[in-house]
């Protein structure tokens, strides 16, 4: 029988699993619920219990499988496979993942950044085509990235290599970033960054608008309304679309400058909008690319939805086989 790869996803609300081919076809998937009570002791060992509960479901042994892989929010620890400060999962302190896991199921197993994760999956089998150099931007609750360069994740020296939310898109009145910074992309062009570029244009915009007015009368917007009011042709969600296509424009066409990648892959919630988000992204992108990155780097629209993270963190398990 054929080997298989399992990937696990870890999120802040769910954890989702996959059973995947060598070739990276999902050919069974499942989600928990995230247990971050108790400064999230319960993580852990919840995912033991499932993968183990579903292989007895599947007659699967550890025999059956390539290894592991997992995608974490969080300071990874590659080599260790431990994550630190996945504040979202109640982690402050360091988390030993890998050696538990290991210890209980006898698999192999490999662990990444979320982001880095989701990227590999885009890369192998979905917008990247498997194409060697590739970025991916997350657009979600923030803005996270992956840079993959002639086939290797690019970590850094502290693991903090491809945090494009982070580049500065607006360096003189930006809005404050978590990170302590100010104008990070992440604050203009993440879901909750988009509203927040709306609320800022509000205030000069004169025409009528029904999401200015919303946003005057202290109505809860989101971007998805943002987004749908601008397709149907609101001219003051436009002029926000304009601008949140404008920073990523330049972000991409920054990142692109260094790298020139076969793409730039846009993934996460925000990615819902489409086409009618990516050409807008592309317009920008062509303003400020180098000419021979203008020429060969294409922007793209993420094609795996929620599958990305398991798919990526099967493909890290991969490596076992060779």
């Amino acid at each position: 029988m054929a080997k298989k790869l399992l990937g696990i996803d870890l999120g802040g609300t769910t954890v989702k699993f996959g059973i995947l081919t060598l070739e990276g076809e999902v050919q069974e998937k499942w989600a928990i619920e995230t247990n971050i009570l108790e400064d999230g002791k319960h993580i852990v060992p919840d995912i033991v219990a499932s993968l183990k509960h579903r292989l007895a479901l599947y007659n699967l042994t550890k025999d059956d499988f390539v290894g592991i892989g997992m995608g974490s929010p969080g300071a990874v620890d590659r080599d260790k496979k431990t994550v630190t400060g996945a504040f979202n999962l109640n982690w402050a302190s360091t988390q030993e993942v890998g050696s538990v896991i290991e210890a209980e199921l006898g698999i192999p197993f490999a662990i990444d950044n979320d982001a880095n994760v989701a990227a590999l999956g885009e890369r192998w089998v979905g917008a990247g085509a498997n194409n060697p150099d590739v970025v991916f931007v997350t657009l979600g609750t923030g803005v996270g990235g992956g840079v993959i360069a002639d086939g290797n994740l690019i970590h850094g020296v502290a693991g903090a290599g491809g945090e494009i939310g982070h580049i500065v898109v607006e360096p003189e009145d930006g809005f404050d970033c978590t990170c302590g910074n100010h104008g990070c992309l992440e604050t203009v062009a993440s879901a909750t960054g988009v509203v927040r570029v709306a609320r800022k244009l509000a205030e000069e915009y004169e025409g009528d608008s029904k999401i200015k007015a919303a946003i005057d009368n202290g109505e809860a917007v989101s971007s998805k309304d943002i987004f749908d009011a601008a397709k149907e042709g609101d001219h003051f969600s436009n002029t926000v679309v304009d601008k949140v296509s404008f920073y990523l424009g330049l972000a991409s066409a920054n990142i692109s400058n260094i790298l020139n990648p076969d793409s730039v892959v846009i993934g996460g919630g925000v990615s819902a909008a489409g086409e009618f988000l990516r050409s807008r992204i592309e317009n920008n992108f062509q303003k400020f690319a180098f000419p021979q990155v203008r020429k060969s780097t294409k922007i793209k629209i993420a094609e795996l939805g929620n599958d990305a993270g398991i798919i990526g963190a099967a493909s890290l398990a991969s490596q076992f086989a060779e």
